[in-house]
């Protein structure tokens, strides 16, 4: 009886572990479905602007400490779903543009959200609207979400229509209407006429500080 067991379990098992692995298996390709990566871990083949001030290193997208510029996606996006790993330096910052012309100031033409080292001693004294995760000069993020500086970070930004939504390592730090938002005016008093641009570029904003990128995909929502 025990050798018939045996006999059983020896030819059961590897079948169980197997259907187990296909589960797992399709319920990561399901997450990933309709996402397309934009940067290939190689080159920065399809980015333009300012190339020169982003490297590539070890297949992750970093912007050089002593460079400022962004580099823009070749594509214009409206409404989509953009998933990215980050990780910051001691007093980092960066920044993501979305709906963004090509060449311009994001957070005024477009859209910032903004990435920086909220524990910096250096920043403070910033407005809550200039934190990580926020929509700069128009949306404060919640704080409290990032992990400690040198540690990798996951983070969702979701544009459909007039509502952004952030989510860091699994939090929603934003959800907002940004034309309610910005009505009568925005946070910081400026005019921002990108908060009505219906589509534009995906852009990584380099502020002179070393912010590394990887696993960077989109997906564009119907």
């Amino acid at each position: 009886m025990n050798k018939k067991i045996t006999i059983l379990t020896t030819l059961v098992l590897p079948i169980l572990l197997f259907c187990g692995s296909c589960t797992v298996q399709t319920a990561l390709a399901e997450s990933d479905e309709g996402f397309v990566s934009l940067f290939n871990g190689k080159d920065l083949t399809n980015w333009a602007g300012a190339i020169e001030t982003y490297i590539v290193e070890d297949g992750k997208l970093v912007s050089l400490k002593h460079e400022a510029g962004d580099i823009y996606t070749l594509d214009d996006y409206g409404d989509f779903v953009l998933r990215f790993e980050f990780k910051l330096t001691p007093g980092a910052n960066n920044g993501i543009g979305i709906r963004t012309p090509l060449a311009s100031h994001a957070s005024i033409d477009g859209m910032e959200i903004q990435v920086i080292d909220n524990t910096a001693e250096q920043y403070k004294d910033l407005k809550p609207y200039q934190y990580h995760g926020s929509i700069y000069g128009v949306v404060p993020a919640k704080r409290g979400h990032l992990k400690p500086v040198g540690q990798w970070n996951s983070q969702e930004i979701i544009a459909k229509g007039r509502q952004i939504k952030v989510v860091l390592n699994g939090v929603t730090i934003v959800d907002a209407d940004i034309i309610e938002a910005s009505t009568p005016k925005t946070m910081d008093g400026n005019k921002h006429p990108g908060l009505k641009r219906e589509k534009g570029r995906i852009a990584f904003l380099g502020h002179r500080s070393r912010v590394e990128f990887r696993n960077i995909q989109v997906k564009e929502l119907k």
